[in-house]
């Protein structure tokens, strides 16, 4: 039986995490349709119905604007899981890269190498974000390459150690002696076997990133009005909670449920990937 094979069946199994990648699937799939799920544009402002509650013509009620708020949420899903998935791609494109080397090379590379990884452990991420947003201008992109930037590190620790493991293995030893060069046995021969924790981290990252742009866009720094997002939707509902409880509650509640979706999926991962577990339990 294939590896993936055995994966998806000991994944399914566990029926939180697959649960969770259901919701995962449902919240890309509105968010890719959000221009035809919608039922109003997001930015539209009609004064007449501001601050309306819950009703058949605006399910989740409007905002101080009266723009419906369903709405907005729909397409603010769009910017939550663009900057989930960007994010983490820059964050692990630069984990594998410095991870690759330090564990390949080894000596002197690899000091230098995780000594850059704790000094960058050392600074309060989320800070240190604060600082770069306030001094360049807030935008979608800034935030991407930002939350990247800063969260690289994890990825890199456990990919060195992964690589520090299977360099001594026999088919780098047998790829080595076939004439392939050092790069061609990091990316061809290496890390593909050493991609299985880093897909868990990756699901854990997203819903860490998800966290951070809606951290940033309720202090103001994150995504930028009229853009709706999860985040920005609850400063509005900081100002109105005592009258309109339905600008805190849903994204609240959307942030929640999507956090947790993806960490129930990174932990049925992580069961999924791990062979002592194959070994007691079987496929």
């Amino acid at each position: 039986m294939r590896l993936s094979t055995v994966t998806w069946r000991r994944f399914k199994r566990n029926r939180l995490a697959f649960a969770g990648a259901v919701v995962v699937l449902a919240l890309i799939t509105i968010a890719l349709g959000a221009p035809a799920i919608a039922p109003y544009e997001p930015t539209a402002i009609d004064l007449h119905n501001v601050l309306s509650p819950p009703s058949a013509e605006h399910p989740f009620g409007t905002d101080d604007l009266g723009r419906d708020v369903l709405s907005r949420m729909i397409y603010g899903s769009r910017i939550s899981l663009s900057v989930g998935f960007v994010a983490v791609g820059i964050a692990i494109s630069i984990g594998i890269i410095i991870g690759s080397l330090a564990g390949y090379y080894g000596g002197i590379l690899d000091s230098v190498l995780m000594r850059f990884v704790d000094i960058m452990l050392t600074i309060p991420t989320f800070f240190l974000m604060l600082t770069v947003i306030a001094i360049v201008e807030p935008s979608i992109w800034t935030i991407m390459i930002v939350i990247g930037v800063t969260g690289w590190m994890d990825v890199a620790r456990l990919v060195r150690a992964e690589f520090l493991t299977l360099k001594q293995r026999d088919f780098v030893l047998a790829a080595k002696t076939s004439g392939a060069g050092n790069l061609r046995t990091i990316f061809r021969h290496i890390l593909p076997n050493a991609l299985s924790p880093v897909f868990v981290a990756a699901t854990f990252g997203v819903a860490g990133a998800i966290l951070v742009e809606s951290a940033l866009s309720f202090l103001g720094l994150g995504v930028q009005p009229p853009n709706p997002s999860w985040g920005s939707i609850l400063t509005t509902g900081k100002d109105y909670i005592e009258v309109s409880w339905w600008l805190s509650l849903y994204p609240g509640l959307a942030i929640l449920i999507t956090v947790l979706s993806y960490n129930l999926v990174g932990e049925g991962l992580r069961d999924a990937l791990d062979p002592r577990l194959w070994e007691t339990e079987g496929p």
